[in-house]
């Protein structure tokens, strides 16, 4: 009788084939669907409350030679989360790459909040990302070829912002769940990663389909701009890749700097503003 696999002789993850992006109908989930996107590829699509948003998402991904499988998801009931990827999984015969992009956030201070917006957020962002990155990682096990999952935090996964509470919170659980997670899962091939973007030009900060180029100096990012939607897919499309099969419950920022500047940023301000949201 043959000796049980060790961990190191677990399957290598292949070439994302059958990909689920939540939050696919706009900004980062949008970029990653569709840089993800490839001839022979199958792509499934969550939205929330951007049905256009995501048909779009959905046209560009075939215009790059993939099938597109756009479906709603309401992460303020978490275990729809579950019900989505399973069904999702199904549809596509499998799945090889999870990649978690669904969030929301806040701009209310901690004392002026109510219980019911912060479970809002918490539930979408840490709640729907656990029941998510659970049923993604049973289908990646059973189907036996390894897998990458991937998870959209935010530079507030390493530090606070006034006004944040919910979010950071949120995010900062879902690092420590990407670690676990890593930790649990790489027997079976399959490794979990997070991407933490700083400020990216999406609808999230109110500057969807915009240049970051033209009229957005940004002192206090040393690369003095906020990032675009492709430049985080991109890195997402590393850890999902054949690559990056050595890194496992890492979370790599891209946020041109911003964290560094801890110091500096105390050290210069020159008002109160910050004091609020």
């Amino acid at each position: 009788m043959a000796a049980s696999p060790s961990p190191t002789e677990a399957p290598a993850a292949a070439a994302p084939r059958r990909v689920i992006v939540t939050g696919a109908d706009s900004g980062i989930g949008k970029a990653v669907a569709v840089t993800l996107a490839g001839h022979g590829r199958q792509i499934g699509i969550t939205w929330h409350s951007d049905a256009d948003g995501a048909a779009r998402t959905g046209e560009e991904v075939e215009h790059h030679g993939a099938k597109a499988h756009v479906r709603h998801l309401d992460l303020t009931r978490p275990e729809e989360g579950a019900a989505v990827v399973d069904e999702l999984a199904a549809t596509m015969g499998g799945l090889d790459t999870l990649v978690l992009c669904s969030g929301t956030g806040t701009a209310t201070l901690l004392m002026e909040m109510d219980y019911a917006r912060w479970r809002e957020v918490v539930s979408v962002d840490l709640d729907g990302a656990f029941c998510c990155l659970q049923a993604g990682a049973r289908h990646m096990v059973d189907g036996g070829r390894g897998g990458r999952i991937v998870a959209i935090t935010s530079v507030h996964e390493h530090a606070p912002r006034v006004g944040a509470a919910p979010y950071c919170a949120a995010k900062g659980g879902l690092g420590l769940l990407v670690k676990v997670a890593a930790l649990e899962l790489a027997e079976h091939g399959i490794t979990v990663n997070a991407v933490a973007p700083g400020e990216i030009a999406t609808p999230m900060t109110g500057q969807e389909d915009e240049s970051v180029l033209v009229g957005k100096e940004r002192p206090g990012i040393p690369v003095a701009r906020p990032g675009d939607a492709r430049e985080v897919a991109a890195v997402v499309a590393f850890l999902c890749g054949p690559d990056a099969g050595y890194v496992n419950g890492a979370s790599w920022l891209v946020d041109g700097g911003m964290l560094q500047m801890g110091p500096q940023a105390g050290s210069h301000l020159t008002s109160n503003d910050w004091r609020r949201p």
